[in-house]
């Protein structure tokens, strides 16, 4: 059975243009499923339906049409099974670096004393032990980022979802988090679904690539490196690497198949 399951998910919004009430669809029939343990991305271009089926499957939208299961359940709004990550941090800013980690613990309601111990654990894990104590505003983007991945992971969630959790980052701190990322998902063995249009990041991180056009799907690719992909230097260079890079690229601009874009 697989992890995640979504089937024939549609999606539409209505929407007023020029005081004319529109649908606008933004998913038309999705359908795709993702093993346990895997890392998938959803790749595309801006507006072609990939943040609305993460959210979608986190349960901060629901589908007009079509189901979402998470290990056999059928997804009703959101739940401490899935946890996650946002493009940015969006951290609470009264509170420390280690007490926004405790915010999704606190609402499990769990006793005090496993709160404090998942937060280390996971302040540890992401490498911020030494600014635990710090506010968001004394953070930089990509310390925030890291807050933002060991709140979502303290609650241990059956899959992690991801909304280009490095697309607003200089490239030099986005490299080192995408190594962190595949650090984590090698000690944890997560369920991984992540949105981007950086075709280099999808096929580093992915063991599939979803791609999407206009609210359908395109292909889906699987990306034949292996793990651990620690050498980041390595997996680019490799013929497979870029075999894929460019059976994506194609993929997206294949002019011979329709794409509706979709706002």
């Amino acid at each position: 059975m697989a992890h995640v399951e979504l089937l024939n998910v549609s999606k539409t919004f209505a929407m007023k243009v020029k005081g004319v009430q529109r649908l606008t669809r933004a998913l038309d029939s999705l359908s795709f499923n993702v093993e346990k343990g895997e890392i998938i991305a959803l790749a595309g271009a801006s507006g072609c339906g990939k943040t609305t089926a993460l959210r979608i499957i986190m349960g901060l939208e629901s589908a007009s049409s079509g189901s979402v299961k998470v290990a056999g359940r059928q997804i009703n709004g959101c739940g401490f099974d899935r946890g996650m990550v946002f493009q940015h941090a969006e951290l609470l800013p009264w509170r420390s670096a280690i007490e926004n980690v405790k915010f999704g613990l606190e609402m499990k309601n769990l006793p005090q004393k496993e709160v404090d111990e998942r937060a280390e654990h996971f302040i540890n894990l992401v490498g911020l032990s030494h600014a635990k104590d710090h506010r968001p505003h004394q953070l930089s983007g990509g310390m925030k980022q890291r807050v933002g991945i060991a709140r979502a992971l303290a609650i241990d969630p059956e899959v992690l979802l991801m909304d280009e959790p490095f697309g607003a980052l200089d490239s030099q701190t986005r490299e080192t988090l995408q190594m962190e990322l595949l650090d984590i998902h090698h000690r944890t063995g997560k369920t991984v679904i992540f949105v981007t249009h950086d075709l280099d990041e999808a096929v580093l991180l992915a063991d599939r690539v979803v791609v999407m056009v206009g609210g359908h799907l395109r292909e889906i690719i699987p990306v034949e490196l292996e793990r651990p992909r620690s050498d980041m230097r390595r997996v680019r260079t490799a013929t497979e690497f870029t075999k894929k890079r460019t059976m994506i690229w194609e993929a997206l601009h294949d002019t011979s198949k329709p794409h509706d874009m979709v706002a």
